[in-house]
């Protein structure tokens, strides 16, 4: 099924394959509603992940005022890297974008929870549907509670049939 673009639906623009499992994980949560996610193909980088969403998706964003992304990427330790992502954010669209990711890089994650990319994405929507931090407090990810927080507010309403 595909999602509509006149009702709320997020996409998630994942910068490499790894962040795709986690992402096409997410999906396989009994609750989520199907129809108004969609993954997006690798961008393979986070760079690519600014461009792709600058040259294909800020303006259909415009043209689809429900539409929300998500854009999944490396942090790669990088203390300044959500700042720099965030002002390629045209200021009209800042309140309907999210960056997500892994402080070091998935890799890192699923060999500490010994957990395969999909089964991570599955308890992170798990996390998210049951307002619980199971995953999502971990070292790895525990950066994410400002976005996070912002997401799940924005999203929990059309994305999960709870």
């Amino acid at each position: 099924m595909s999602i509509n673009k006149h009702k709320p639906h997020i996409l998630v623009l994942p910068e490499d394959d790894a962040n795709r499992q986690i992402a096409n994980g997410f999906l396989l949560d009994i609750n989520l509603n199907s129809r108004a996610i969609q993954v997006l193909p690798a961008a393979r980088g986070w760079k690519d992940v600014l461009e792709k969403f600058t040259n294909e998706y800020a303006s259909t964003m415009r043209q689809y005022p429900h539409r929300m992304i998500a854009l999944l990427i490396d942090f790669d330790e990088d203390e300044d890297r959500l700042s720099y992502v965030k002002n390629y954010i045209p200021n009209d669209l800042k309140n309907r974008v999210f960056i997500l990711g892994v402080l070091s890089e998935p890799e890192r994650l699923r060999k500490d929870i010994n957990k395969s990319f999909e089964n991570i994405g599955e308890a992170l929507a798990k996390d998210c549907a049951e307002n619980t931090n199971e995953l999502w407090g971990h070292n790895l990810l525990k950066h994410n509670k400002t976005e996070l927080d912002r997401i799940i507010s924005s999203v929990k309403p059309f994305l999960f049939n709870l």
